[in-house]
C-alpha cells in the first residue's frame, strides 16, 4: 500500500512543480493540497507506531499549504500560524524520535558550535527583512525563532537515532528553512526568478525527507 502513496507523492509533486514551471495554475491548485496528504498516507501505511505528535505536525503543514493558496493577508497570517504550529509539533516529534539513553549524542559545546550557522542564517535573514515587514514584524520574527529551534532540534538528534534517520530529518529541516527563507525574501524583499518554483521544490524535498527519516527511526533502520 505504501508504494501507492509514494507514487502519489511523486506524481502530485511533479504536477505542482510542472504547474509552476509552465505557469498552469490549475495544476498547482489540484496538486498542492495533495502533497502532504500523500505523505500522511505513506506514513500511516509504513509504520505501526503512528506518532500522534508527528501526524499533528503534518496536518498543520497541510493546513498551511491550503491557507497560503488563498489570497489576502489574513490567509497569509493564518497559514503562517498553521506552519508555526506544524514546526512546534515537529520539534516535539524529533525529541520523541530520539534514543534517550544514547551516549553518542553531541556534547554541549558541539551543539553550540554546530548551531551557530543555523542561528546566524535565521537571524541574519530577519535583520535584512525587518525594515520591510511592517505590521508582520512580530509574527515573522516569532516564526523565524521557531523554525531555527526546529532545525536545531533536528541537529540534536545526532547520535540518538540511526544515521539514516538523522541525516534525512536534518537535511529535511535545513531544506525547510531554505524554503521559508526564499519565500520570505520573495514576498517581503525582492522578487526571485522562479521564486515559487524554488520554494516548492525545497519544501517538497524537505517534507519527503522528514517523513522518510521519521519512518526510518520507527522501523529501526540503520
Amino acid at each position: 500500500m505504501n508504494r501507492i502513496f509514494v507514487f502519489l507523492f511523486i506524481a502530485v509533486s511533479g504536477l505542482e512543480l510542472g504547474g509552476l514551471l509552465f505557469h498552469i495554475p490549475l495544476l498547482t491548485t489540484i496538486a498542492k493540497p495533495l502533497i502532504v496528504l500523500a505523505l500522511v498516507g505513506y506514513y500511516l501505511t509504513r509504520t505501526s507506531q503512528r506518532s500522534v505528535v508527528f501526524l499533528a505536525g503534518l496536518v498543520f503543514c497541510w493546513a498551511g499549504d491550503v491557507l497560503l493558496m488563498l489570497d489576502g493577508e489574513l490567509f497569509f497570517m493564518l497559514g503562517l500560524v498553521a506552519f508555526l504550529l506544524g514546526h512546534v509539533f515537529y520539534i516535539l516529534a524529533y525529541r520523541q524520535h530520539s534514543y534517550a539513553d544514547s551516549t553518542e549524542g553531541l556534547l554541549n559545546t558541539q551543539k553550540i558550535r554546530f548551531s551557530l550557522p543555523i542561528l546566524l542564517a535565521g537571524t541574519g535573514l530577519v535583520v535584512v527583512l525587518q525594515p520591510k515587514l511592517g505590521a508582520l514584524q512580530l509574527p515573522v520574527m516569532i516564526y523565524a525563532v521557531v523554525i531555527i529551534i526546529m532545525v536545531m532540534n533536528a541537529l540534536f538528534r545526532f547520535g540518538k537515532t540511526s544515521p539514516a534517520s538523522f541525516w534525512m530529518v536534518f537535511g529535511g529541516a535545513l531544506l525547510f528553512q531554505v524554503s521559508d527563507s526564499v519565500l520570505a525574501v520573495n514576498k517581503f524583499h525582492s522578487a526571485i526568478a522562479m521564486g515559487n518554483f524554488w520554494i516548492m521544490l525545497t519544501y517538497i524535498a524537505a517534507q519527503g525527507l522528514i517523513v522518510r527519516g521519521i519512518v526510518a527511526h520507527e522501523s529501526g533502520k540503520s
